[in-house]
């Protein structure tokens, strides 16, 4: 018998996913990083079963797992379709072109891609908060990239993000129906091996053109377990707070990642911070409280 979703509070989704940008602020510099070692596709592959196996080692215990039905089968592959397949390579042969601050600012363009596609696929109210805050929050990392001379532009790489950003977007509005009937744990747990499956023939794509190649040491290795499982715990919270505080809230806090990339950048490769991208990051966080402020209720 299928078991409904009991989600955290709409506080704790909160906070939780407040953890979730900052992790994900600092892997945008980490994976950028990698990227100099693995080629895109090889390294999306690598992290996704190195956080599959650490959630395995976390999960694995839970007596109270139980096989996806049919219906939640088919959910969890189009998820993995949109948010795996379509994402992680189209995000790592951006990132490769292009750079992880510009990343960031594509990827905070998520909230209006939420709302927007709630509003369409799933008839939910377009709430004027969201829509607000979603906008202030892009005029907050469009200051902080505009600062360095390469805002955003038509170039391969900004596509390839764009079209990454799309496709996690899409991937998160199958969250609420499979938290309907599954829990988080199990929806963490089983979309890992769909998404694995999906990426094994780009691949092998990769391998077949000539195009794949591994050179890491033991500090990059380590770097690499530490990606995988920054991706397992993120993406575990991630799920949590999609399912408690719905797809379009939890995308707001994509605005937040740009501000910890410059901090992350500055102290680990000495990219310099300037006054105008402090600015900017104020102006990212105003739009995330925005966002997320409860509107007085109408007596």
């Amino acid at each position: 018998m299928s078991r409904p979703l009991n989600p955290p509070s709409y506080r704790r989704a909160l906070a939780e996913l407040s953890g979730v940008a900052l992790l994900w602020g600092f892997s945008y510099v980490l994976s950028a990083y990698l990227l100099d070692y693995f080629s895109p596709i090889l390294l999306s592959l690598i992290r996704m079963v190195l956080t599959w196996m650490f959630l395995l080692t976390l999960l694995i215990r839970d007596r109270t797992l139980r096989r996806p039905t049919a219906r939640e089968g088919l959910l969890l592959l189009a998820s993995a379709a949109f948010g795996t397949l379509m994402q992680q390579p189209f995000y790592f042969a951006g990132l490769q072109l292009s750079s992880a601050a510009n990343a960031s600012l594509i990827y905070a363009a998520a909230p209006l891609a939420a709302v927007l596609l709630e509003r369409g696929c799933l008839r939910t109210p377009l709430s004027a908060a969201k829509l607000a805050g979603g906008a202030i929050g892009l005029l907050g990392v469009a200051v902080i990239i505009g600062t360095d001379g390469a805002a955003v532009r038509s170039a391969v790489g900004d596509l390839y993000l764009a079209l990454a950003m799309l496709g996690m977007t899409i991937g998160m509005l199958f969250t609420p129906a499979m938290a309907r009937t599954m829990t988080v744990r199990e929806i963490n747990l089983f979309s890992g091996p769909a998404g694995i499956v999906l990426m094994l023939p780009a691949a092998a794509g990769e391998a077949a053109g000539g195009r794949a190649f591994a050179d890491p040491d033991m500090a990059v290795l380590t770097l690499l377990l530490l990606l995988g499982a920054i991706t397992a715990v993120s993406g575990f919270l991630w799920t949590r707070g999609v399912a408690a505080a719905g797809p379009g809230t939890a995308a707001m806090f994509l605005n937040v990642p740009p501000i910890v990339s410059l901090v992350v950048g500055h102290y680990l490769l000495g990219d310099p911070i300037r006054g105008t991208q402090l600015l900017g990051g104020a102006i990212v966080l105003a739009g995330v409280w925005v966002s997320n402020r409860r509107q007085p209720s109408k007596p």
